[in-house]
């Protein structure tokens, strides 16, 4: 007589498996998700990367259509100098030639995504004229932009700090009182 197995064994052994397989295609499907929202996140970041060097090429052109285009227009830049413009008034400044700018070397970008709001660091070299003084120095910036419903970034916020030299090319401190040139570019 050949010794009779129990039927459980093999109805939890089906369970267990079962329930193993759907655990791995649940898991896989969640990874799946998961590299969908990074490759996403990722191409957004791109994308705001391209935005910084159309307002780049932009401002060194002068050319206030494409600016104007970008800003939004509840946008308030906040100058190195404290001085607050809205979007009529930056433009103004580009329009009239009181802002131009000759140079802008950007480095160590990096762009932070909330929601639809991009928020965009990044440190740059600037060399121009600021109502009609000569402008040169390396700035820190912080730019945001909120994604509108219909995809298109606008710039809403603009605010630069300079980043001061602790010492002269001579490796002398900077005498008391030296006044640098602030321009206000946004």
């Amino acid at each position: 007589m050949v010794p009779r197995t129990s039927s459980r064994i093999p109805s939890l052994s089906r369970s267990a498996l079962a329930a193993t397989l759907l655990l791995l295609c649940f898991s896989s499907n969640l990874r799946s998700e998961q590299d969908k929202k990074h490759h996403h996140k990722q191409d957004v970041k791109k994308e705001v990367e391209r935005l910084e060097q159309r307002w780049r090429t932009a401002q060194l052109a002068g050319d206030v259509a494409t600016l104007d285009r970008m800003l939004a227009d509840d946008f308030i830049g906040i100058s190195m100098s404290g001085e607050v413009h809205t979007k009529a008034q930056q433009l103004d400044r580009i329009r009239s030639k009181r802002l131009v700018l000759t140079r802008i070397d950007l480095d160590d970008m990096k762009v932070k995504l909330v929601d639809s709001v991009a928020i965009v660091t990044s440190q740059a070299l600037v060399e121009g004229t600021s109502e009609g003084t000569p402008v040169r120095g390396t700035y820190r910036y912080t730019r945001v932009y909120r994604q509108l419903p219909s995809g298109e970034w606008k710039i809403t916020s603009f605010e630069a700090t300079r980043i001061r030299p602790s010492r002269s090319a001579t490796g002398k401190q900077a005498p008391a009182g030296t006044v640098v040139q602030e321009p206000q570019f946004g």
